[in-house]
């Protein structure tokens, strides 16, 4: 359904109350970088639970909701930290059902794609030879093989992926919500199409006019957006081209503390439930680190507008 061009900017905390509902289906934009971290933290804060999480390729943000007990089942490719190694809580939910039990559904990441592609474009399936050749229809009743009615051949065939909500963060946006981002897309621009409601959150909210100076880099319309949500940093400790850089040293004391289940949840306490939101998240990790990565990141590039 077409969403209107109203104003509709709000605050992070009544953007996850308002949309992102227990039992909800979720997906998350950015790859590698332009992670929704923020967003994800703050689904933590609120202890949302039975949610399924309908994905790529994800990091921390769904490791990190996987451990705090708010995913209930994972239909995905491939779940690690950005420092190398299968993510933690994952590892832990499959193996020894802590902090529950995880219901699985693998795929690929074309796989995977192809199923946001036939969301956003309203058909129920996509085809694709590449499954063939791997076990995945073996071990994923959803992924249909047939007969190819043209050529006579194998065909696998993908469902068509519909969350219930998108959580994408972008470099900036206006409060109607035409979203533009630098850099790699992922499945951003599919994701907004295919879920039934999208939340954007963005470094910048600007005029529309600002929007119109370079159209070709609004990569989600407003038709596609429900609530716009201005979150400075809203995708640190990850990386996002023209802002910040990767902070790699705090990912790294992330992944060493999830080594345990006791460490996670110390961690959890520390960075998640002791921050009242998203700012005072900042403001424990220091303004001082922040202009770091900041600077860093301004030296390698240079925002086009």
């Amino acid at each position: 359904m077409a969403k209107s061009g109203l104003n509709k900017e709000m605050q992070l905390k009544e953007a996850i109350r308002k949309f992102v509902k227990d039992g909800n289906s979720l997906t998350f934009g950015g790859f590698c970088g332009r992670v929704p971290m923020a967003a994800a933290l703050e689904i933590v804060r609120q202890r949302k639970n039975d949610i399924t999480l309908i994905d790529d390729s994800k990091n921390d943000e769904a490791d990190i909701l996987i451990g705090a007990g708010c995913i209930k089942r994972w239909e995905g490719a491939y779940l690690s930290h950005g420092v190398p190694g299968l993510s933690r809580n994952y590892r832990r939910a499959v193996q020894q059902e802590i902090p529950h039990r995880l219901e699985v559904e693998e795929s690929s990441n074309y796989g995977m794609s192809l199923r946001f592609l036939a969301g956003a474009l309203n058909v129920p399936f996509l085809p694709t030879r590449s499954l063939l050749g791997s076990d995945i229809p073996k071990y994923n009743q959803k992924i249909k093989v047939i007969e190819d009615p043209y050529e006579g051949t194998p065909i696998a065939l993908v469902p068509a992926a519909n969350p219930d909500v998108s959580i994408i963060h972008v470099q900036r946006a206006d409060v109607m919500g035409n979203s533009q981002i630098l850099g790699f897309l992922a499945n951003d621009e599919n994701k907004a199409r295919a879920a039934k409601h999208t939340i954007i959150t963005c470094e910048e909210i600007v005029s529309t006019d600002e929007i119109r100076k370079i159209p070709n880099l609004t990569v989600i319309p407003f038709y596609c957006v429900d609530a716009v949500v201005k979150v400075p940093y809203g995708s640190y400790w990850w990386s996002l081209i023209g802002y910040y850089a990767y902070d790699i040293m705090f990912s790294k004391d992330f992944v060493k503390e999830n080594g345990t289940r006791e460490g996670f949840l110390k961690w959890l306490n520390k960075w998640v439930y002791e921050c009242e939101d998203h700012e005072e998240f900042l403001e424990k990790i220091g303004w001082d680190r922040i202009k770091r990565v900041t600077e860093i990141e301004h030296m390698c590039n240079q925002i086009p507008w």
